[in-house]
């Protein structure tokens, strides 16, 4: 049997790109901290391979 290897690279980047949007919001926007939260839970989920 063969294992597959997954790379979590991409999912690392969209978690930290997302959660860069989410600080900058935070700062400019409060109100709208909370459109990219979805982004960065699941993101952060699929990078340690939970998901």
């Amino acid at each position: 049997m063969s294992e597959n290897k997954v790379s979590h690279g991409k999912d690392w980047m969209i978690f930290l790109i997302s959660t860069a949007v989410m600080c900058l919001l935070l700062w400019v926007a409060p109100a709208w901290f909370w459109v990219p939260l979805p982004f960065v839970l699941t993101y952060l989920t699929k990078a340690f391979g939970a998901l």
